[in-house]
């Protein structure tokens, strides 16, 4: 499974524990002592996921939580500690979270939340390429082209569209043929398709919605 596991640990034994039975399993690992260690280490774009003890000696582990949130930072996050509560392990799924485990942790249910938080990382990565991929093809519409976007989307003619935007039916169709071009779309299912992905809709200003849904 792609991605690694990082540890959080102050404890040696734990650690080493921890890290033989992930790669016994074929985990990637990487130790960390301490939760600022791991702050220093850590970059944006990181895949994997992040085993984190809550009672550290320096920054707690809700402190790094809330560190790697400011930093855009979004590795799913398993709290494994002794030392937990109601209240902390509410903060903590509250915060974004993924699980929050007591130790010791049976090492078949440790392994289970792990792989899904590695399959909830890749996921949410895999989205987030197909988004960022989806806005690049949209960038170079102009401001018609993206009033025009919409209703042809909504299936309105040509005709339709020219006169509810008040300009021709032949201006319509050079801007329906450069937003297909553009976007690389051949259909009209791969440009919806890469409207949703990119989120155009909701991020469309109101004014424009409203513009272009009145006759």
């Amino acid at each position: 499974m792609s991605g690694t596991v990082y540890v959080v640990e102050d404890d040696a034994a734990v650690r080493d524990a921890l890290a033989q039975l992930l790669e016994g399993k074929r985990f990637r690992v990487e130790l960390f002592e301490s939760a600022e260690r791991f702050l220093e280490a850590c970059q944006p774009g990181q895949a994997g996921c992040l085993l984190l003890d809550m009672k550290l000696p320096g920054m707690s582990g809700i402190e790094l939580q809330g560190a790697l949130a400011a930093r855009g930072i979004d590795l799913p996050i398993i709290f494994l500690t002794g030392h937990g509560d109601v209240p902390s392990s509410v903060r903590a799924l509250r915060a974004g979270a993924v699980d929050f485990l007591q130790k010791p942790a049976d090492s078949r249910t440790l392994l289970a939340r792990v792989g899904e938080a590695l399959a909830r990382d890749a996921a949410r990565r895999s989205e987030r390429a197909s988004r960022d991929a989806a806005r690049k093809a949209l960038q170079d519409l102009t401001a018609r082209e993206r009033d025009v976007l919409p209703l042809i989307l909504a299936g309105h003619s040509s005709k339709d569209i020219a006169r509810r935007l008040a300009i021709s039916h032949r201006t319509v169709e050079i801007h329906r043929a450069r937003i297909m071009r553009k976007t690389g779309s051949a259909t009209l299912v791969q440009l919806a398709a890469i409207a949703r992905a990119a989120e155009f809709f909701e991020a469309a200003p109101a004014a424009r919605r409203k513009r272009i849904s009145n006759p």
